[in-house]
This record gives C-alpha cells, structure tokens and sequence, in this order.
C-alpha cells in the first residue's frame, strides 16, 4: 500500500504513512499544517481515511496538542563511536541478489514486535542490495543476526537469538571502526537501548513523538 505524502482538505495538510497497514495494521499521520482550530476537524479526517484503507492502531506526530493523547513511543537518536571487541568479533557475509529476501524475512520477523519499526517490503530490496551494507553476522556456521549499515548510520539490526546482540553489534560496527555511527530506536525498546548505552552510544536528541489517535 503506498502512502500519501501531501493528504489535504480544507482543514490542514499532512503525510499519511500507510506501507504497514498491510504488515502490522498501524498506520501514521505525519501533521503538517493545520488550520487555526481545526486540528479535531482534519485528525478525524486523517483517522478515517486511514481507518477506510484498513489500519487498526493509528498513531499521530507534528501537532503540540497532540500531547494530550496517549504516547505510544518517542523515536530516539543516539550517537557514538563505533568500536571492536575482538572477542565478540564474528563473520560477515554480504547480502546478495540470491539472498536479500531472505535477509528482508529476518529482519520483518524480529522486528515486528517493536514500535516504530519500519517493515521491510520487496520493493525495498533493491535499496538494500545497491547500498552494499546489508549483511548476515555468522559464527562457525550459525546465524547470529543481521544488520544494515549506510553512510556511519545504523538503519537496521536485530539478533537472530537470544543473547547475541552485542556480538552483533561489534561485528557490523567493524564496519566503521573509530567512526561516528548514529541509530535510532523507540524509547519502548528498553533492551536495545541498555545495549547501545553499554557499548558507549549517547542520546543525542528525539526524532519524533507518536501519540496514539485511533
């Protein structure tokens, strides 16, 4: 389902993010702009349209009287410097045409959990593939995790099993040893958080605040 960058009426302008309705059923309202007073007006709007295209949980940004509703999560930037324990050091291999749906699979099954977490469709497998910095982390032979590192930023990673986080985060920061590396995570994800803070990353400021409108 593809979203709506520009959805406006009388009452204000705003991005509808509907790719994860399909996925997960939640759908995203990105405000704007919103005319004087008309912010219940234009949200119902928004609401309902993404109601009618088949979302059950719909979350909203970009409004300051959006504060009344119920948070669902902020999205956190952190930043720090990519360093490497050798002894957590494992193998990389690179994701390839034969292997990106099977990349994608993983990441969309570990990921559909957390909030704020966008789904990886097939459409995104040729983004994936030309940025080069999609991998698989192995040790002697068994999956750990994967990852996807562009340009010092961490766009995803995730363990395949329990306990296997940090190898996998020393092994994709070799990537960038000794460079700054930023991420972004939802304040709801309390285990990845504890895990970036212990290997030295750093919040850095607050992307966005979703607040639950449907």
């Amino acid at each position: 389902m593809k979203d709506f960058p520009c959805f406006a009426t009388e009452n204000g302008v705003a991005s509808l993010i509907l790719k994860e309705i399909p996925y997960r059923r939640e759908a995203y309202i990105r405000m704007q702009d919103v005319q004087p007073g008309a912010l219940e007006a234009f949200l119902e709007e928004c609401v309902s349209f993404c109601r009618m295209a088949g979302a059950e949980k719909i979350y909203a940004m970009g409004h300051a009287a959006l504060e009344s509703r119920p948070l669902h999560a902020a999205v956190y930037e952190m930043r720090g410097r990519a360093w490497v324990n050798p002894e957590k050091l494992e193998n990389l291999f690179p994701v390839t045409e034969e292997t990106v749906a099977r990349w994608r699979g993983i990441c969309n099954e570990r990921m559909r959990g957390t909030d704020c977490a966008a789904t990886q469709t097939a459409g995104d497998e040729k983004e994936i593939l030309e940025s080069g910095g999609a991998y698989f982390v192995h040790s002697a032979g068994a999956l750990l995790g994967i990852g996807w590192v562009k340009d010092g930023e961490l766009l995803a990673v995730c363990s395949a099993k329990p306990g296997t986080g940090e190898r996998v985060m020393h092994t994709l920061m070799s990537l960038a040893e000794g460079e700054t590396m930023t991420l972004e995570v939802a304040s709801t994800n309390e285990r990845a958080i504890r895990l970036y803070e212990k290997l030295g990353f750093v919040r850095t400021g607050e992307k966005a605040r979703w607040y639950r409108v449907g």
